[in-house]
């Protein structure tokens, strides 16, 4: 909603314009049974049941929308009625006098059901929309307040306002015309307000058509949302049934018409009508400012996407909330509330709907809790009466800044204690933004904001939010400075020594089997091994170098922990000792080809036998890394500066015997293409199963030992 739009909202006045053509007169075919008689002879006669006409089905729906809106809005919204036959009647003014149900069904009362008469003049609704047109261009005491005030804003006073047609056209070419007639006549009545000084100019207008037909008749008319069809006048059409459906549209069209909500209150506790002695539970929706929902619905996804659900037989979602235990409204039960908007109930003459106004009115007050994903249940709104007006009250469901922040876990952040708040400060710090000095140059490639986003998607490329979703940022007393030099743009060479030297240490540390001295994270029980530390160590720290790998520079110091790393996991290797116990590795021996580059001379190919691992490997050691290169690949240094190798990350977990058989067929397709295929493969004879056949030995002849001499010499 722009601020145009807040300031003059097109629901400040609103005109209905009621068909009263013969039309209506017809019934809606929708059947009700009027006979309640639960005891019957054998000679009753059961009465017949009734139908409601389009007339009725049409004021009932008009007069329940404007019930809402003065339940709602006592004050600031105004709803004219207009009826059209053979020409206009305007029920009601501006006045707020008039701005009230009593009135408008008493002038209602006097219109009657819809039939032909004597009366002279054309039946159409037409007459009733120019009437609406020249009701909008009066102005109302609030309009008429501020366009005589003598401030510099009087004259800037906007005139946006709503037209709520209910008629009945014959297809879509009517109701063409019908929109165009009311552009054409609006357009000639602001040229008439623009020369006066008591009417105002429409600026724009929203119109509404409801096309309403039988239910027993196809609806050759087609419904379409709001579309502009200029500059002052926006359209939408909603062909719907007489019976139920057009309330139920009025409905649906009123939350959008003045931004509600609505809360369905369930598990409302209600003694039943036929046994005082039993209850049941019962739902209650209401509607209410849209605003009650803001804090519960930008609160968690999860625990939103709990509460919101279709309302049934309607195009809305309602907010479901449940009865909790009611309680007195006194002022030693003061809640912290945020906000308080006024309630009506959606179906007014309902029994539980009923109960629970009744209920409220009388002094009590009801809190009505919502579910949460992770379990539990909070108390986010208080339902109460004050001076005989009903409000829902949304209660603080957010911490409070003068509480000390619990240690309990919650949230999807893990405990409040758990964010890294100086870590996130020092972030802030290093990338604050300050007023450009010089006169920037357009002749620059890129502009100083471009920059600072390149430089802050640096620093956040890998930036874990909570301490315990980081291993390597608790260690800054290992690391330091390797995190602040691999963020920048471009290193030199002295820095790129630096983050080597730290992971020479690191290496040297393991090698010591000296565990990782971590700051006291308020963790409860032991930490991780020291095998695990340095597993998830590397893991992380292999992560984040690969995540801030933008130049060369970047790139040696990521080939200097692969290169480290390979050969630790190498000697490792040689440790290992055979166990014939565990047959799993009978299996891997069959499978397993893989070789090695000698350390010597890279270019000659070394077989060795790397599968027995299963028995001696600790299970939280780091999986040894296997490189299945062929002779005629390069060596394993410019594999490492080109980058990942096949077998992904060193890391990685133990390789299955799928990936030792994938890895053990391409080594022998590759040993296939480097040797020269035999003679009698490539020239036989195709056969229909997809084979081959070769004649062995194609120059011996029968009979002549010429020939095969001359073979064999040959």
């Amino acid at each position: 909603m722009t601020l145009c739009e807040k300031m003059y909202p097109s629901n400040h006045k609103t005109v209905f314009v009621l068909d009263h053509t013969p039309y209506f007169g017809i019934s809606c075919e929708c059947l009700i049974e009027f006979d309640f008689t639960k005891s019957r002879g054998p000679a009753f006669i059961p009465l017949a049941p009734i139908s409601k006409s389009l007339w009725t089905c049409s004021v009932e729906a008009a007069i329940e929308y404007c019930r809402i809106v003065w339940d709602l809005f006592p004050q600031g919204k105004l709803i004219r009625f207009v009826v059209s036959d053979t020409t206009a009647h305007t029920l009601n003014t501006w006045s707020p006098s008039e701005q009230n149900l009593s009135h408008v069904l008493a002038e209602l009362s006097t219109m009657g059901i819809p039939a032909r008469t004597h009366q002279q003049g054309e039946f159409s609704v037409i007459h009733g929309l120019r009437a609406a047109i020249e009701a909008l261009c009066e102005c109302s005491d609030i309009q008429h307040e501020k366009r005589t005030s003598l401030t510099e804003n009087a004259s800037k006073v906007l005139n946006r306002c709503r037209v709520i047609c209910i008629t009945s056209a014959r297809d879509n070419n009517s109701m063409k015309s019908l929109k165009e007639i009311f552009q054409n006549v609006l357009i000639q009545h602001n040229k008439i307000a623009a020369g006066s000084d008591h009417l105002i100019t429409v600026h724009h207008c929203h119109l509404v058509i409801i096309n309403v037909y039988p239910n027993n008749v196809e609806s050759q008319v087609t419904s379409h949302p709001p579309r502009d069809l200029s500059a002052i006048l926006t359209t939408e059409v909603h062909s719907v049934k007489a019976g139920g459906q057009i309330a139920s549209k009025l409905s649906n069209l009123i939350l959008n018409h003045y931004d509600l909500g609505s809360t369905t209150v369930t598990g409302i506790p209600m003694k039943e009508e036929q046994n005082a002695s039993s209850s049941a539970n019962y739902d209650v929706e209401i509607f209410h400012s849209s605003a009650a929902h803001t804090s519960i619905l930008k609160g968690n996804a999860a625990d939103s996407a709990l509460i919101r659900t279709q309302r049934e037989g309607a195009d809305y979602e309602t907010v479901t909330l449940k009865w909790c235990t009611p309680r007195g409204c006194s002022a030693s039960e003061m809640q912290n509330c945020i906000a308080m908007h006024r309630i009506t109930p959606v179906d007014v003459n309902s029994r539980p709907s009923s109960c629970l106004i009744n209920f409220l009115l009388n002094g009590r007050s009801v809190m009505l809790e919502m579910p949460r994903k992770a379990g539990g249940k909070m108390i986010s709104h208080l339902l109460a009466a004050h001076g005989g007006e009903i409000f829902v009250h949304t209660l603080v469901t957010a911490r409070s800044v003068l509480e000390d922040p619990p240690s309990i876990s919650e949230g999807c952040g893990g405990r409040v204690t758990d964010y890294r708040i100086t870590d996130f400060g020092a972030l802030m710090q290093n990338n604050k933004l300050v007023p450009l000095k010089r006169k920037f140059d357009d002749s620059d490639t890129e502009t100083p904001l471009s920059r600072m986003r390149s430089r802050l998607d640096r620093h956040t490329r890998y930036w874990p939010i909570t301490i315990s979703s980081t291993f390597i940022f608790n260690l800054k007393n290992y690391i330091d400075p390797l995190p602040a030099l691999l963020v920048k743009e471009e290193m030199t060479d002295e820095e790129v020594v630096q983050c080597k030297q730290v992971i020479y240490s690191l290496i040297n540390l393991e090698t010591k089997h000296e565990p990782l001295q971590m700051p006291n994270m308020g963790q409860r029980g032991k930490g991780p091994k020291r095998e695990e530390q340095y597993r998830i160590m590397w893991s992380e720290l292999e992560t984040f170098l690969r995540a801030n790998c933008r130049t060369d520079q970047h790139n040696r110091v990521l080939n200097c922990l692969l290169e480290c790393r390979n050969k630790s996991d190498d000697e490792k290797i040689k440790l290992e000792k055979k166990d014939d116990k565990v047959e799993l590795d009978q299996a891997l021996r069959e499978l397993d080809q893989f070789g090695k580059f000698s350390e010597a001379s890279p270019s000659e190919y070394v077989p060795r036998a790397s599968v027995i691992r299963a028995t001696t490997d600790s299970p939280m050691s780091p999986p040894p890394m296997s490189i299945t290169t062929p002779p005629s690949v390069p060596s394993r240094s410019s594999l490492l500066r080109s980058g990942p190798i096949a077998g992904g990350s060193i890391y990685s977990g133990p390789r299955t015997v799928l990936d030792i058989w994938i890895s053990r067929t391409s080594a022998e397709q590759r040993s296939r293409d480097l040797r020269q295929e035999f003679a009698g493969r490539l020239n036989g004879e195709a056969t229909a199963g997809g084979g081959s056949i070769a004649k062995l030995y194609p120059n011996l002849k029968d009979g002549d030992r010429g020939g095969r001499e001359m073979h064999l010499d040959g």
